[in-house]
């Protein structure tokens, strides 16, 4: 039986290559992508490649895009058992609290915070009905602890924020979704080389990040409202 997953903002980074080691391991991929330029090249270069995916137009800044897509996705894929939300926002990437604007802190939790909601909660009826999975890309800076006892925390409060209250989020699903055999968790696959920070140097490779998110959703072990790393339970 074909297992069908959806992926938003997977038209590059760590969300491309999940979709890609998701659709190798034999999944339908819906492949969520603001650009429908760049979505169907994410898909044009996948679907060469043999694998099952199919573009799906999703803007995760608009509630209209959201709502169009989930009931696209309520349509045509009804037997959607995975959804990793991955698109992700940085904001200004900003040094600081104090250096930090409004406006950026704003754009990140847009993406990061309520256009996941929208997309969670209108989509969410759906994986509990199919037994399915709901994972919650996340970082390591969205830990209050890892920030409170790291000697040089990357203290960029406008995506941190927004990324602890998607954490949040991923807890206040968990419960609801406790008695069920329905699931949601967060995973953060480390500091991976990606545009969202420049590509910068030393981080893991793309493909060793989505590894992390792939292998955890694929796991067939019950996570429901566990904060993962590589290594395991992570803390909040």
């Amino acid at each position: 039986m074909i297992k069908t997953a959806l992926v938003t903002g997977a038209n590059k980074g760590i969300g491309l290559e999940t979709a890609r080691q998701l659709g190798s391991a034999g999944w339908k991929v819906v492949l969520g992508s603001r650009s429908t330029e760049r979505g169907e090249a994410a898909v044009a270069e996948l679907t060469g490649q043999g694998l099952d995916v199919e573009l799906l137009q999703l803007d995760m800044t608009n509630p209209h895009s959201i709502a169009q897509a989930a009931a696209t996705i309520q349509s045509r894929y009804a037997d959607l058992t995975l959804l990793i939300n991955n698109a992700g926002m940085p904001g200004a990437f900003s040094s600081s609290f104090s250096t930090t604007r409004e406006e950026d802190l704003r754009q990140a939790f847009e993406v990061n915070f309520f256009g996941t909601f929208r997309l969670n909660q209108l989509l969410l009826p759906l994986i509990k009905q199919n037994e399915g999975s709901i994972i919650n890309v996340s970082t390591d800076m969205a830990s209050l602890q890892f920030m409170q006892h790291t000697e040089y925390p990357l203290n960029c409060f406008d995506y941190n924020a927004s990324k602890t209250a998607s954490n949040a989020m991923t807890t206040a699903m968990a419960i609801e979704l406790r008695d069920t055999s329905a699931q949601v968790f967060a995973v953060t696959p480390g500091f991976t080389k990606t545009d969202l920070n420049h590509n910068a140097e030393g981080g893991k490779s793309k493909e060793a990040g989505a590894a992390i998110i792939v292998g955890y959703a694929t796991d067939g072990k019950r996570h429901n409202g566990e904060f993962l790393d590589v290594n395991g339970i992570y803390a909040w």
